[in-house]
């Protein structure tokens, strides 16, 4: 909830804090009023060396939320899989991601057959409906598949993968257009310039990801509309000195985001500083995780399937990775640890997805107008390891 910045004319000051602000930026300090009510109205930058009265932050950052734009589920529960009547499991999952500091995500599908994702899709709309304050918030879905590269597809089953078509697309979202944020395909496949337009035309956002993609065509689509990589060098080419693959395109295209899973396993901690070095604006962390999200380590089923999870790590029988079980934040906390840049790691999983999304107003209008218990505070400990924590 967000009131007008003149709603209340009582509170206090919170001074000397930062927030994670855009690469190439200075760093700067401010001082943020939070009303009576708990809202924050006013928030000034700092001259440099100057002191203000109020809470002193001591430096630490203040940021909205997490937004992760590729969560498979949790709790035991798998997107593809939801029934009516796990409705109170959905609750506690997002419950459980509101106290891991996500503010809201977009509930993933990984391919399925088409009965189990429109029936997923319906029980994701009545929760919506039941939304309530202090909740994790369910955006539209994220539809990972099926129009994917069978020789990319990772651990997306062969069996429910289709040529890109706009039938095979109506089939399985008619009625629920609305309900879907985003869209993952190869956009190299045949038919898939026409879905491209097509899903853009209804406002969701398209995502290169399971791609055989050249650097060619992935810059060709960025062109025609696609705005994000999926889980980036992952079920992709990656960078190579004479094939620079869908990474390297998305340089000249600056209004592509980047889908980073930052557990060290499926991106190499010194890839992962590469990218954020090279895409600084770019670079958006997501979870990946998985049903067994919030759960311990231990074998569990995955449609037909089993997975294994491990230290975090998801992976089928043969290997394959499948996904994690870390919460979002962790992402974060390891991202700085391994780049040295906390501004740069807060920013990628807070700021940057929202941009994506459409959200464009720097970080301090977003934060202008929300109430402080619905942001986060983050500091480094003596250790210089970041941590965070909810404000209020």
């Amino acid at each position: 909830m967000q009131l007008p910045i003149t709603a209340a004319l009582e509170g206090r000051w919170h001074t000397n804090l930062r927030l994670p602000e855009a690469a190439g930026m200075p760093q700067r300090r401010w001082r943020a009023f939070v009303s009576q009510e708990g809202y924050i109205s006013r928030l000034l930058p700092l001259a440099t060396g100057a002191a203000a009265a109020g809470i002193d932050w001591d430096g630490a950052w203040l940021s909205p939320a997490g937004i992760d734009l590729q969560i498979n589920g949790g709790l035991g529960l798998a997107f593809p899989e939801l029934q009516k009547e796990q409705l109170p499991r959905l609750f506690e999952l997002l419950d459980l991601l509101w106290r891991d500091g996500v503010e809201a995500i977009c509930p993933t599908f990984v391919t399925c057959a088409v009965a189990p994702l429109r029936r997923g899709l319906a029980v994701l709309e009545e929760a919506r409906l039941q939304h309530r304050p202090g909740r994790c918030r369910l955006l539209g879905a994220h539809l990972e598949g099926p129009f994917l590269a069978p020789e990319r597809r990772g651990a997306h089953p062969l069996e429910h993968l289709c040529a890109p078509s706009i039938e095979a697309l109506r089939e399985r979202i008619a009625g629920f257009e609305s309900s879907i944020a985003l869209v993952t395909l190869a956009p190299e496949l045949p038919g898939a310039e026409l879905l491209i337009n097509a899903l853009r035309q209804q406002g969701i956002l398209v995502s290169l990801g399971h791609s055989a993609a050249t650097g060619e065509q992935a810059q060709r689509s960025y062109g025609q509309g696609v705005g994000m990589i999926t889980h980036a060098l992952n079920a992709m080419a990656g960078l190579h000195h004479r094939s620079p693959g869908p990474i390297a395109a998305a340089i000249a295209a600056p209004q592509v985001g980047v889908g980073l899973i930052a557990d060290g396993i499926h991106v190499a901690p010194a890839m992962a500083v590469l990218l954020q070095r090279l895409l600084p604006e770019q670079l958006l962390l997501v979870s990946d995780a998985l049903a067994p999200y919030g759960l311990s380590p231990g074998a569990y089923p995955w449609d037909e399937r089993q997975i294994t999870v491990k230290a975090g790590t998801c992976r089928l029988g043969d290997g394959t990775l499948a996904g994690t079980t870390l919460a979002l934040l962790e992402g974060v906390k390891r991202l700085a640890a391994w780049s040295g840049n906390p501004n740069a790691a807060i920013r990628a999983a807070t700021v940057l997805p929202r941009r994506v999304i459409g959200e464009l107003r720097p970080v301090e209008q977003q934060l202008l107008g929300m109430a402080l218990v619905d942001t986060l505070k983050w500091q480094l400990d003596a250790d210089n390891k970041l941590g965070w924590q909810r404000n209020g």
